[in-house]
């Protein structure tokens, strides 16, 4: 017998000797939703009629500076950190609407790809001849949009939606409600008449708590209350059917009474399993209750990330532990001294060497002026739970 005969006889393996039943296909792991991979995001500032004039370099704001997460199918993650820290700039730049300076996003499953393999193959071989920065790079059945041009993007789009966070400037108010709500399926071409389009917009006005659709779809943005407003908002999200939700602040400018309705909306969206949604809040206590996974954000950078129950419980980072000090407990004696955070945030243009929090740390010492620290595990039984302090 030759050498090569065992190995071939270990790739011609019948289905019953591996494990699986004759007619079981093999499994394929799929990828996250979304992979986020050390992206960076500028803006460059305008120099003026002097630097102009004296050639000044242009100076760069560093909104998002190597941010790094994933996001999965029937999974909510919570972006969460002060005003300014670059949680927006990071739901922009996934969503297409800021170019990344560097790193990639991909997103999985979006490309209309044909099941055979030489329909994939043709697939990628139109988007490789449509790409803005160069080839497509396809991960499995991801694909990085960073490197689409606009005109392929676009039919992605509608498996990425956004809620804003302002109801009152999202809905335009010349339009009623159910003509703000079939506008994106007008843009996208969804429904093949009037009459389904219709059925499309009942449907998603149910979806997101606007019982009976009938008392709302004719109403002008002015007649409803802002929680109606953002429910609106949500159903012209939901109409298009999307994978991927992002929710800036959805709830920051509405009532407290009216945010438990709309928070249990989305939390009910995202456990039917075929959505995953980037929530950005600066609320801890929300992020606690209703995301899976939060990352905390400072100065365009991720401090820490983990389970939801373990950021909260058991905090590291110190930037975590201020944030989460300031949140009202319900239980009166169980009462901390609130931790004010001293100073302001440094300018993004020129980050501080280092750690870029050591200048409001309170524990900071001398080594964080000069090592400016990578996320790593916190301790080998929370292997998820990562932050980025030398002195955890």
């Amino acid at each position: 017998m030759s050498q090569d005969q065992p190995a071939q006889a270990a790739t011609t393996a019948s289905p019953e000797q591996d494990g699986r039943g004759p007619s079981e296909p093999p499994q394929v792991e799929r990828p996250p939703l979304l992979q986020v991979r050390d992206l960076h995001t500028t803006y460059p500032i305008r120099r003026g009629l002097i630097g102009a004039i004296r050639r000044l370099p242009r100076q760069l704001v560093n909104a998002v500076d190597g941010v790094s997460f994933t996001l999965d199918k029937g999974e909510m993650v919570a972006l969460v950190g002060e005003s300014g820290c670059g949680k927006t700039s990071t739901a922009q730049t996934i969503l297409r609407m800021v170019d990344s300076t560097s790193g990639s996003i991909l997103v999985a499953s979006q490309l209309p790809l044909e099941d055979t393999e030489e329909g994939r193959r043709r697939s990628r071989a139109r988007s490789e001849k449509r790409t803005r920065k160069g080839q497509v790079v396809f991960d499995g059945r991801a694909v990085d949009i960073t490197k689409l041009e606009d005109k392929t993007m676009r039919p992605l789009r509608r498996q990425i939606q956004m809620i804003y966070q302002d109801p009152y400037e999202s809905l335009d108010p010349r339009f009623r409600v159910g003509q703000a709500i079939e506008e994106p399926m007008l843009i996208h071409h969804v429904g093949k008449s009037d009459d389904e389009r219709h059925e499309i917009v009942v449907s998603a006005l149910v979806r997101a708590g606007l019982t009976p659709p009938e008392l709302y779809i004719d109403r002008f943005p002015h007649e409803l209350s802002g929680g109606q407003r953002q429910r609106a908002a949500i159903a012209a999200s939901l109409v298009l059917d999307p994978e991927l939700l992002v929710a800036d602040e959805p709830v920051s400018m509405l009532d407290v009474s009216v945010r438990a309705g709309i928070l249990t909306l989305l939390d009910g969206l995202r456990r039917s399993g075929k959505m995953g949604i980037l929530m950005i809040t600066h609320d801890l206590s929300t992020a606690a209750h209703f995301a899976d996974r939060i990352a905390v954000m400072y100065l365009g950078r991720i401090v820490e990330q983990g389970p939801a129950k373990q950021v909260v419980r058991n905090p590291q980072h110190p930037y975590t532990k201020a944030l989460l000090s300031v949140v009202p407990k319900r239980d009166p004696r169980d009462r901390t001294v609130p931790q004010i955070l001293q100073g302001e945030t440094p300018n993004p243009v020129n980050i501080p060497p280092g750690c870029r929090f050591h200048p409001r740390c309170p524990v900071a010492e001398a080594r964080c002026k000069t090592i400016d620290p990578e996320l790593h595990v916190v301790t080998p039984d929370e292997p998820e739970h990562e932050a980025a302090c030398i002195l955890v």
